[in-house]
């Protein structure tokens, strides 16, 4: 008989269980932040989304990445974030791009905690839409699902992501740029919110 060689968790299973404890600090900070209360709170998390997707997107210009993921450039929300505060006459401040230094295989996880959040955007857009009047074409087109849908674009997301092959190291790196990623916008929420 062959012994059987257990096949490792795919890289996306990690991370999902490696963050999950960051995740649950993000819905506690939202719940402290309320910012579908009124108009005002709502902007302020514009604010900080569009920050967050200006990191983000400074990792588009890597060439491994767009070589990874050939959707890459549909991926981004950094304008209709910053068309969102247009519509709400709200500035989104000045605030320091946080990737600069980012290259691959870190920058993979900044993309998956983008990602995931287009997926809970779907709950977030029915909030802003029943309580604040908004839609995904005036307010909230940062919330807006991408053409084909939030499910599809995922499930692309992570099989690139999980058909990376990279090694155990790499994965670490990518594991860490999660990190990095969910910090990052609890600070910028921390900021915008003036929560302590």
């Amino acid at each position: 008989m062959n012994p059987v060689t257990p096949h490792p968790a795919p890289l996306s299973a990690r991370l999902k269980s490696e963050t999950a404890d960051l995740h649950q600090q993000m819905h506690a900070l939202m719940e402290r932040a309320q910012p579908f209360s009124d108009r005002l709170r709502y902007s302020r998390f514009v604010a900080a989304q569009y920050h967050f997707q200006r990191d983000v997107e400074h990792l588009f210009d890597d060439p491994g990445l767009q070589a990874a993921l050939p959707d890459l450039q549909v991926r981004g929300r950094e304008a209709a974030a910053l068309a969102d505060l247009a519509d709400l006459q709200a500035a989104p401040g000045e605030v320091t791009i946080a990737t600069a230094s980012v290259r691959l295989p870190q920058a993979w996880g900044w993309l998956y905690v983008s990602e995931g959040s287009t997926l809970g955007a779907a709950f977030l857009l029915k909030e802003v839409q029943d309580k604040l009047g908004l839609s995904e074409h005036f307010g909230a087109r940062h919330l807006a699902a991408y053409p084909e849908g939030r499910a599809l674009a995922w499930r692309r997301f992570v099989g690139f992501l999980d058909a990376s092959e990279l090694t155990a190291a790499e994965q670490d790196a990518v594991v860490a740029g999660a990190t990095a990623a969910f910090e990052r916008f609890g600070l910028l929420l921390r900021r915008h919110f003036a929560l302590d």
